[in-house]
């Protein structure tokens, strides 16, 4: 197994801190968003190799990154040809360059790379090897002025995902997506099937949505903490949880 940190997103609702630091790179604690993502794949013997997809205007913090750490899984920088906004490939069109420039042969474990979760990669994997078939990690939220902001899904028999919404102003359920995946080489292969039709390259969750009239796609839910600093208010609450 394959474990992708997405990091090719220009961040611009957290301008100007994020305007030459790519959003993985700030600093929670004492440590980089993005090093938290690595330290809990350390640990897990499924994967074979880390891979950080990010773009040509943030590719030299990337690689200063990868040249100050010390990681004991074969690490590699996968650059997508864009320096702005406006020519970024988004979440799924830049898995679609990675299975084109990657030539993967194995399932996946998808990261988004502003994520900071406290639930167990340990037991996410077992999860997916017991539904032997693509999952996704959701968090129950109550807030549901904040549930708007993310994708949400429907469970049904045996936490089978029955429907999926991305981003909408009436949520059909209190279960969001955090950007923590892992999907089948099979389901993987789909996402140029999703791509060929008039399907937005964005927000994973419009993959999501496609899929699961496609495959089986299972939701594991955790309650532990998770952060996505996708806001200012979010990186602060981090850095209030984790230290300044």
């Amino acid at each position: 197994m394959k474990a992708i940190i997405l990091a090719g997103g220009y961040a611009k609702r957290l301008w100007p801190l994020t305007k030459d630091t790519p959003k993985p790179l700030l600093m929670v604690g004492n440590k980089e968003i993005i090093t938290r993502i690595i330290e809990k794949l350390e640990d897990i013997k499924e994967i074979d190799e880390l891979v950080i997809s990010t773009n040509a205007k943030f590719e030299n913090k990337f690689k200063h990154y990868l040249q100050n750490i010390t990681v004991s899984k074969q690490c590699r920088l996968v650059v997508e040809p864009s320096m702005g906004e406006g020519e970024k490939l988004g979440s799924i069109g830049g898995l679609n360059y990675l299975i084109d420039h990657l030539g993967l042969d194995d399932d996946v474990l998808v990261i988004g790379g502003d994520n900071i979760f406290e639930f167990s990669l340990r037991n996410f994997i077992d999860y997916y090897s017991d539904k032997d078939a693509s999952v996704i990690a959701l968090k129950k939220i109550e807030d549901r002025a904040l549930l708007k902001k993310y994708g949400v899904c429907v469970l049904g028999k045996d936490e089978l995902i029955t429907d999926f919404q991305e981003k909408s102003d009436k949520p059909v359920s209190d279960l969001a997506s955090t950007a923590c995946y892992i999907f089948t080489y099979s389901d993987m292969m789909l996402i140029k099937k999703y791509l060929a039709g008039p399907n937005p390259p964005d927000a994973m969750g419009f993959f999501i949505s496609w899929l699961i009239s496609n495959a089986s796609v299972y939701g594991y839910v955790f309650e532990e903490d998770w952060y996505d600093i996708g806001s200012f208010e979010q990186l602060d609450g981090a850095r209030e949880r984790y230290g300044q």
